[in-house]
């Protein structure tokens, strides 16, 4: 979708680049043919402009550089990014324990780029997490703007400075709020034996493990996590999908991978004794 993008080229908005696509001028190859010289509304001069922007713009593509796109692009479009950069780009939700409080810090944190997941942990590998981040190009989160990225930011110091899809606003945009899992059931998506767990509810996940030293609220609480990462894939090529059904490319729509296998496996029973011992919290 982004090389038969306009929109990110100066001068040009939402209307003219649909005017382009209506006279036939659908691609940066078409826009750059002498055939679309003569159908482009532009002077000669403006055109030149024009063709040479979409040169760098090449170069920028080639280059594997998703930030030359994303400040023209603007939250709007940020969406048109996702499949030329698809190969580049991780899924990221982290737990924490409360909202970023001083005492607050992010108890497990999951990445997911497409093909395998990696887990963090604190007090055992988290100290990786930042280094890891550091490996793409694009980051995907779900409210990450509000909360992830600056807790992030917060505990490790470092700029977070990537491209970034927030879903939060790109479902937002079609009609779909509620939370991740608000979105998620809107979409189909079922948690099977997770449904019910929320983010206040990993947070006591995290106190059973610290306090009494129990490996399946561990386990449950990187089920939780590695399921809201993962999920974040099916969110993004739906969005992506019905986003192009608003534009002439429906041709272009991405099919829904199979999901990856989550290492880990909820306690059923303990989540059911965690709600019954907090009962009055739910």
């Amino acid at each position: 979708m982004l090389q038969n993008t306009f929109v990110h080229l100066p001068g040009i908005g939402a209307r003219t680049e649909l005017s382009l696509w209506e006279c036939g001028i659908r691609s940066w190859d078409y826009f750059c043919d002498e055939n679309g010289a003569k159908t482009a509304p532009f002077s000669r001069k403006r055109l030149e402009d024009l063709r040479n922007h979409l040169g760098v713009c090449r170069e920028r593509l080639c280059a594997r550089d998703p930030s030359h796109f994303a400040g023209p692009l603007g939250t709007r479009h940020l969406w048109r990014l996702f499949a030329d950069f698809r190969d580049c780009a991780a899924y990221l939700d982290i737990e924490t324990t409360g909202l970023g409080g001083p005492s607050d810090h992010i108890t497990t944190a999951a990445l997911y780029d497409g093909k395998q997941v990696f887990y963090y942990i604190y007090g055992e590998n988290l100290d990786y997490f930042a280094c890891e981040l550091e490996k793409y190009r694009v980051l995907i989160t779900y409210n990450g703007s509000c909360f992830d990225l600056p807790f992030i930011r917060n505990q490790f110091g470092i700029a977070v400075d990537h491209v970034h899809i927030d879903l939060r606003y790109l479902l937002g945009g079609l009609g779909y709020r509620g939370g991740l899992k608000g979105c998620e059931r809107s979409l189909g998506l079922d948690r099977a034996e997770l449904n019910g767990v929320d983010g206040y509810f990993a947070v006591l996940l995290w106190h059973e493990y610290i306090n009494r030293k129990n490996s399946k609220a561990l386990e449950t609480l990187l089920a939780y996590n590695i399921a809201d990462t993962v999920n974040l894939e099916n969110l993004m090529i739906k969005s992506f999908n019905m986003k192009l059904s608003e534009t002439p490319f429906p041709e272009l729509k991405i099919s829904l991978p199979s999901p990856p296998a989550i290492p880990f496996k909820p306690d059923c029973a303990l989540i059911e004794e965690l709600r019954q011992r907090c009962f009055g919290m739910f």
